[in-house]
């Protein structure tokens, strides 16, 4: 499994990252179906049940979106270490937040922490090692 937290309105990481998945989990081939990429929602103001489903399987239809109320979204967000905190913008506002994934074993072990930048380069192969096992 792969755990990742961001925002539907956020300009730059988020989509990124989710295209980066995206593209790790493909290169996989049949592999493939033995990964979930489960985005969290760290705007759930704005983030809805529907606004997610719609946004998250644009980038795979496989993966899924996860949402709480904010008080559930802070208590997760703690757990792995995820900053996140709104930012007036303009007439409205952003979400400044924590850009690295977790890879998440069938066991339930924390194996991987990823960060953004490295999910194109690196992720693929650490998934194909972390399968053969």
């Amino acid at each position: 499994m792969i755990l990742n937290f961001g925002y539907t309105h956020c300009p730059d990481i988020c989509p990124t990252t989710l295209m980066d998945l995206a593209g790790a989990v493909r290169g996989l081939g049949a592999d493939a179906a033995r990964v979930q990429v489960l985005f969290v929602t760290v705007d759930p103001e704005r983030d809805t049940r529907e606004v997610l489903a719609n946004y998250v399987p644009a980038f795979d239809p496989a993966f899924l979106a996860l949402y709480g109320d904010l008080e559930a979204t802070r208590r997760v967000a703690k757990e792995f270490k995820v900053f996140f905190e709104k930012q007036p913008a303009g007439t409205g506002y952003t979400v400044s937040h924590s850009a690295q994934s977790y890879v998440i074993d069938g066991r339930g072990r924390l194996r991987l922490f990823v960060r953004h930048e490295r999910i194109a380069a690196d992720l693929g192969g650490d998934l194909r090692v972390l399968l053969g096992e």
